[in-house]
């Protein structure tokens, strides 16, 4: 559906799914090769059906309703000119057997033929029509043909009947937007004032979406990054600039930032529909996902219900978040996550992960055809390595064995493609595994391609030959690998190289993207304006480059909190490389000691591997361990550990807790720990990712392209981790600490010239210099043992 004052464009299958969709959800398998065969069968029909038969006629028909035009348009397959009858012909490919079609098979092929058949009988003034419908077996090549012949009276009720149905969905939109439009044009900014940096990104923001240009934006934490890109985006589509906006992030809890910026903004009389979509393993009401009418309740005639669900939802609430979602998916016994998906086609702001616009696999293509919509990327530093892992593939060669010893006798010819799959992954395994020489390629594995098209196929007649509950769930899985591995072949190019890796015994060939920046520009280029922003963009040229953005503007600005309440300080006697880390457990001790001794409060200590954590960790605890409270992270915490975890850094601590963390873990990013939670962050190491074959490919490429592979493959990916750890201290204007750069590394002009700018007066020296012996102890931090709101400024006494 597309939209403008005072006309609506829709589809005639958009048109007939909405109006008369019907029956069960059902994931039962269809083919993921149907599309690719079905057009291939709709060219040959047409092809053979000689000179009277013109394909692929475009149509459309204007209704008028009041003032607004309603324009339903659509492609008819076929129409056929004999001496006393014009027909409309429908295509429709099939796996099911012809002899179990009849006239009755679905009543949505002959609505959509009929709705061609008014539309051709309306534009050539035709009294009388015929529809056929012709079904296309794709094993047998066989056809089977039905043909009506309909009135014109007979198919403007049929048509004027679907049309009335949808329009009173149209009219309740056009009005709400009208409504929505003029609230946005009266919304204020919701607060008093704006931060240092906050009105000049808000601006920037405005002018880049009325130009419909993208921006990339470097803002650290304080500035207000999620209401300075969401209230101008609001502002704008109140303008008529924008139909939708997405916020995409890569974590939960920014998610979370996101409705409460929206809640925020709904203190006024804002009309604002806004959706936060969930994962379907999170949301689903069952055990285990299985949508099937059999196994899901809420599958079963789901389709019966869930436009009344939508209506209802849109009648009564504005801001769906996963508990309204969940209610009215139980009220009207649907399945949660699919009513989501169809809520969020009619609100106007919707909130996800990156996957929803970015992974082939699960990419919502339904939002990708309208040019009105406007993008915020939170976070947008993560996307460089959600995007090439997103866009690489693998084939594990175990798990294609465990699935052929299990089929049945009666699956062989799939076990026989199998057979020569497993051949070639054998030959590979051979050459890394006897001969433990590297299997990387250039060149895509063409031969692989159609075995795995082979396997793909055979699959499919089984599949649909098969009840849903008998399929087993490892040949599916299988199914879906080898299907997305083919279509990463499909756009296999310069930017991806093939490798093949050993773990434990098994064999892994992979299509490894190297350089995601092409395939993120072609996505971006769908929208009328994308907002690319983080508090760690830093080199901005990196970024740039990797999500396909060279020449998109950049803004940055500078942290807005008095640099005064952060002491940043540099040990530059200690060097954490890989061969000097043992030498380093016991002065890493020391200088934790020192840092927390000068205020009791909370800290964080984070390193580059679990290895040297745990290693750290354990010579602490020899050393000092009985003077403070020590808390690890592990790498198999669950939910539930992880929270209890941040419990202990509460507010007003009477003892000194130390939380030893992993860098690029889950506590050093996202997380939010206000004033005295978190009073020192100690980082040890620049945070170079660990040296293997995936980063060495990706410093080659970069290499070859005339970039510094190595600042690519692990410089600038390690630093900007060190970023977001730091970024963990201070929150609010409250906020004040220390952060603790262990490494001399960090002392070369070189990472000095990567620093953002509030880190450029480093105090760099030794334990002696860093902590100077001092007479009396030095005193507590100001809060350290008064909690001060939000908003509350200090004491004169403790600036």
């Amino acid at each position: 559906m597309r939209l403008s004052d005072k006309n609506v464009f829709v589809s005639v299958r958009d048109l007939i799914e909405f109006v008369l969709k019907q029956g069960n959800l059902d994931s039962t398998f269809v083919g993921s090769s149907r599309a690719v065969l079905g057009t291939k069968a709709h060219k040959k029909l047409q092809k053979e059906m000689g000179e009277n038969y013109r394909s692929e006629v475009a149509l459309a028909y204007t209704c008028t309703y009041e003032d607004l035009e309603f324009v339903v348009e659509g492609r008819a397959d076929g129409i056929i000119q004999t001496l006393d009858l014009t027909i409309v012909d429908e295509i429709k490919s099939t796996t099911t057997l012809l002899h179990l079609i009849d006239e009755d098979y679905n009543l949505l092929h002959w609505a959509q033929a009929k709705c061609y058949a008014f539309m051709y009988a309306s534009e050539n003034t035709l009294q009388q029509i015929g529809i056929q419908l012709t079904y296309y077996h794709l094993d047998t090549k066989e056809t089977k043909r039905f043909l009506k012949i309909l009135s014109y009276d007979a198919l403007k009720d049929f048509f004027e009947e679907l049309t009335d149905r949808y329009i009173l969905w149209i009219k309740f939109y056009m009005k709400w937007c009208r409504l929505r439009d003029q609230s946005l044009k009266e919304l204020t900014f919701p607060f008093e004032s704006y931060r240092s940096g906050q009105r000049e990104l808000a601006v920037n923001v405005y002018k880049s979406i009325l130009k419909g240009s993208n921006l990339f934006v470097h803002a650290p934490t304080g500035i207000g990054k999620t209401i300075s890109t969401l209230f101008p985006s609001l502002k704008a589509m109140g303008e008529g600039q924008a139909s939708k906006i997405f916020y995409i992030t890569a974590k939960t809890i920014t998610r979370t930032v996101a409705e409460q910026a929206l809640l925020t903004l709904f203190e006024q009389p804002l009309h604002l529909k806004a959706i936060t979509l969930t994962a379907k393993e999170k949301i689903c009401f069952c055990e285990t996902v299985n949508c099937t009418p059999s196994h899901c309740l809420y599958a079963e005639g789901h389709f019966d219900r869930v436009n009344a669900a939508i209506w209802d939802a849109l009648q009564h609430d504005n801001l769906f978040t996963r508990p309204l979602v969940e209610h009215y998916a139980k009220k009207h016994r649907v399945c949660p996550f699919e009513f989501a998906l169809d809520l969020a086609l009619w609100v106007d702001v919707i909130i996800c992960d990156y996957n929803y616009i970015f992974d082939p696999s699960v990419a919502l293509k339904r939002f990708l055809e309208a040019s009105e919509y406007v993008l915020l990327i939170d976070e947008a530093h993560n996307l460089v390595d959600r995007a090439r892992s997103m866009y690489t593939a693998t084939l594990s060669k175990k798990d294609l064995l465990k699935v052929k010893r299990q089929l049945p006798k009666s699956a062989d010819p799939i076990k026989k493609v199998l057979n020569k799959i497993n051949s070639y992954l054998h030959t590979i395994k051979q050459t890394v595994f006897t001969q433990n020489k590297d299997f990387i390629h250039k060149e895509a594995p063409h031969d692989l391609y159609f075995l795995l098209r082979q396997f793909i196929n055979l699959c499919d007649k089984l599949f649909h030959a098969s009840p849903s509950s008998s399929i087993d769930a490892g040949l599916l899985q299988l199914y879906f690998d080898a299907y997305f591995f083919i279509k990463i072949l499909d756009i296999y190019d310069k930017h991806y190289i093939t490798y093949a890796a050993h773990d434990r015994g098994d064999v892994l060939l992979t299509l490894f993207c190297m350089d995601p920046s092409y395939v993120i520009g072609e996505l971006l280029a769908h929208f009328k304006a994308v907002i690319l922003f983080s508090a760690t963009l830093l080199p901005i040229d990196y970024y740039k480059y990797l999500l396909g953005q060279e020449d998109t503007p950049a803004i940055r600005f500078d942290s807005p909190f008095d640099k005064n309440k952060v002491d940043y300080l540099i040990a530059k006697d200690i060097s954490t490389r890989y061969q000097d880390r043992r030498a380093s457990y016991s002065q890493i001790c020391l200088y934790i000691k020192q840092l927390v001794d000068k205020c009791s409060g909370n800290y964080f200590v984070f390193f580059p591997s679990y290895h040297y954590l745990n290693a750290v960790y354990e010579e602490f605890v020899s050393l000092f361990g009985e003077a403070y409270v020590l808390h690890k992270q592990s790498s198999s915490m669950d939910e539930l550990e992880r929270d209890v975890f941040l419990s202990y850094f509460e507010e007003q601590p009477s003892e000194t807790h130390i939380g030893f963390c992993v860098l690029g873990g889950i506590y050093s990013e996202g997380i939010d720990l206000k004033y005295d939670r978190l009073i020192g962050v100690i980082i040890i190491g620049v945070g170079l990712p660990q040296i293997c074959l995936e980063r060495s490919l990706i410093e080659n490429y970069f290499n070859s392209i005339g970039k510094n592979g190595y600042h690519y493959a692990y410089t600038y990916p390690g630093i900007n981790k060190v970023f977001q750890a730091a970024g963990r201290l201070i929150r609010t204007e409250q906020d004040r600490g220390t952060i603790l750069l262990i490494d001399d590394r960090f002392t070369s002009p070189f990472y000095q010239s990567l620093f953002p700018p509030e880190w450029k007066d480093c105090k760099i020296g030794n334990k002696a210099t860093l902590f100077p012996p001092s007479s009396s102890p030095a005193p507590a931090l100001p809060y350290g043992r008064i909690s001060y709101p939000p908003g509350t400024p200090y004491p004169p006494e403790t600036l």
